[in-house]
């Protein structure tokens, strides 16, 4: 039986595209979020975005100009995946709760259940783009235990997008005594990717 090869080649067709073409999306207009399908469209592409750009960004800085070899690498790239997909649970949980919270307050949105139901559709939607199915259950038990002590009045508000930002800096497949020097500069530039879907999700909202 012949062993397919994960490679660079399959993350610049199904990863990369996100990656590289946000730049040139950023100069399309964007439309407002009108109802719960914008909404939940939202909090995957964004979601998707931010775990990819500090995921893969990370790795190039760290690495150099060594940095496309590693990709030929088996037991490297099933750990880029792996983080790739652990990151980006965390990252729609944390922008799932974000919205919510930010519409119950700022647009009296009482229908906070509906975060649940958008959550669980995206990630039932990641089949469909290989998301490992463990992964897939693990991020719904996770989120159930986080949606029990959430407090929608003030979590977003309250460094909402701190548990993706630690993500990275756990999952990302870089040595403990190099992450450990990066710690400050991982956090700070996960955060600051997130203070640009912040304000654009301010500026589209329209419920």
């Amino acid at each position: 039986m012949t062993k397919n090869k994960f490679t660079w080649r399959d993350l610049s067709l199904n990863d990369f595209k996100v990656y590289l073409f946000s730049l040139f999306k950023a100069f399309i207009p964007k439309k407002k979020i009108t109802n719960l399908n914008d909404l939940e469209n939202f909090i995957q592409t964004k979601s998707a975005w931010v775990s990819q750009v500090t995921l893969y960004s990370y790795l190039k800085t760290r690495m150099g100009t060594r940095y496309v070899l590693h990709f030929d690498n088996d037991e490297f790239m099933k750990s880029v995946n792996q983080a790739k997909w652990n990151i980006y649970a965390i990252a729609l949980q944390d922008l799932n709760f974000f919205v919510f919270s930010y519409l119950k307050v700022n647009f009296n949105f009482q229908e906070t259940n509906k975060a649940k139901e958008i959550f669980f559709n995206i990630l039932d939607d990641e089949t469909s783009n290989n998301m490992p199915l463990e992964i897939i259950e693990d991020a719904k038990k996770n989120y159930e235990e986080r949606l029990k002590n959430v407090n929608w009045d003030n979590y977003y508000n309250d460094l909402p997008f701190n548990p993706s930002a630690l993500s990275l800096y756990k999952w990302a497949p870089i040595a403990e005594e190099l992450k450990t020097l990066d710690r400050k500069i991982v956090l700070n530039s996960v955060i600051l990717k997130w203070d640009v879907i912040k304000k654009e999700f301010k500026d589209r909202i329209q419920f």
